[in-house]
């Protein structure tokens, strides 16, 4: 028998406590947010959904996607509504969410889109892009006003519904907005960078400095007076969901979901408290708004990502699969309390507990209903390292402090830059560096030459001179080829 298809008539089929907390009908759209991908519906969305049910407040989400209209075609068929399966150890837990009450293409609706831009009830806008959709220098983090994208938006400023980047777009909707009367408005990132909200604001100004606009000069002072960027942390695991997912989720609902989202358990929102006007009260859902958030930031970077760093090397090199599989093995936990332990006296104060984070991290890594890629984790491992491990190393090593975890990771992420017969990662994991990292191994007088040429290449020219780290880092590498991991 035929599910029925998940909407607003069949929402009466789902069983009771699986519906939506609040009703999607009363809420209105007062958050613009760009990217409507799986994470917003799993992050943000939820953190919405639950402050609107608890403060009585009607924020509702319009969801634009950038780029194509079909997921937001896909969405209102469904009348905006969705699920969320959290993926717990034991079982799985499946609620229909209704935060979102319209879905637009970012184009096609550049009228509707206009509309909300500069309606004073809409007072927050978000954006989950990635750091890709931020088109910024490499060198200096401003606008690239020469990527072709960018350019092609600049050249087009004057009509909205020709712009294709979400920075044009915003840039423009800030302007109309100011031209309306200019009702303060908070832009906030939700992406993964370091000071996120810094970044966004540079490369929105930046666009408006670069607009054909006669007033640009009047849309940058309204802005310094009444738009503002706050830097955020946003933190949960939603892997692609699958065939099995949606089954799930069917099962469980009674009714067909073409647009289902999974994610595990743990959530987190940190949020700068910095904003120019009316936001939803996140805070009853567990976000935190503080006043700085680089703490979290530092934190979530030397510890989440640089334990996951770690497990995908050395899970790489065990032979396994995914996160859950690592943690699964005698060194797994072992591995993410040390390196926690190693890397804690880095971290400025402000942050989240070291040890208390390590907790929820063991937990988490171990969730097997999450089935994290550790090929996905270690891929461009030139890139992520330097960040997730490198300043951290030279902090403790300036303070002659022992630093056996990280020379254990060291290892293993360079083991992994091996490569095959064929010219790819010895492990299958891609990286950009991957030629020049090759021929560090190829050119490389013994294993000490050998690191010492891959921190060269890493950019790391001190840690390449601390003859101490690199000898212990070489020593590691037998066990390494040998699929020993030793802790």
């Amino acid at each position: 028998m035929t599910a029925p298809a998940l909407n607003l008539a069949a929402l009466s089929r789902v069983p009771e406590h699986l519906r939506p907390p609040v009703d999607p009908r009363e809420l209105r759209p007062r958050i613009v947010h760009f990217g409507l991908g799986a994470f917003h519906r799993a992050h943000q969305a939820r953190y919405t959904e639950n402050a609107a049910c608890r403060s009585g407040e009607p924020w509702g989400i319009a969801a634009v996607a950038p780029r194509s209209d079909g997921t937001a075609a896909e969405l209102r068929a469904q009348d905006c509504l969705y699920s969320l399966t959290e993926l717990r150890p034991a079982h799985t837990v499946t609620r229909v969410s209704g935060a979102v009450v319209e879905a637009l293409g970012m184009r096609p609706a550049a009228a509707r889109l206009d509309a909300l831009l500069t309606a004073p009830d809409v007072s927050v806008l978000t954006l989950t892009i990635t750091e890709k959709g931020y088109h910024r220098r490499a060198d200096t983090g401003a606008l690239d006003t020469a990527a072709p994208a960018i350019a092609a938006d600049l050249a087009a400023a004057a009509d909205p519904a020709a712009l294709t980047t979400v920075i044009g777009r915003i840039a423009a909707g800030l302007a109309a907005r100011m031209r309306a009367g200019g009702a303060p408005v908070t832009v906030v990132s939700c992406d993964n960078m370091a000071a996120n909200g810094a970044a966004l604001g540079r490369v929105v100004r930046d666009f408006v400095a670069a607009a054909p606009w006669p007033d640009r000069q009047a849309v940058l002072d309204w802005m310094a007076a009444s738009v503002a960027f706050p830097s955020t942390i946003v933190d949960r695991i939603v892997p692609a969901t699958t065939e099995a997912d949606r089954q799930a989720a069917r099962a469980a609902l009674g009714v067909h979901d073409a647009l289902p989202v999974v994610g595990e358990p743990y959530r987190q929102w940190v949020l700068e408290d910095a904003f120019a006007g009316p936001r939803p009260p996140w805070q009853l859902d567990g976000a935190l708004f503080v006043p700085d958030v680089g703490p979290y930031q530092l934190t979530k970077l030397r510890l989440l990502n640089g334990c996951h760093s770690a497990l995908a090397h050395l899970g790489a090199a065990a032979g396994l699969t995914t996160v859950a599989d690592a943690m699964a093995t005698g060194w797994g936990e072992r591995l993410v309390r040390s390196l926690c332990a190693e890397v804690a006296p880095t971290l400025p104060a402000g942050g989240p507990d070291p040890a208390g984070y390590a907790d929820d991290l063991v937990e988490r890594f171990g969730n097997p209903g999450v089935r994290h890629l550790l090929r996905q984790i270690g891929s461009d491992g030139s890139l992520k390292i330097p960040e997730r491990w490198l300043d951290a190393l030279r902090t403790l090593r300036a303070g002659s402090t022992a630093t056996p975890v990280l020379e254990l990771a060291l290892a293993a992420w360079a083991n992994a830059t091996r490569l095959t017969d064929d010219g790819g990662q010895l492990f299958g994991t891609t990286d950009p560096a991957a030629p020049a990292l090759g021929r560090c191994w190829q050119d490389g007088r013994g294993p000490e030459d050998t690191v010492r040429r891959l921190l060269g290449t890493l950019g790391a020219a001190d840690l390449a001179d601390d003859a101490g780290l690199v000898g212990a880092v070489a020593a590691r590498l037998p066990a390494l080829r040998a699929g020993r991991i030793e802790i």
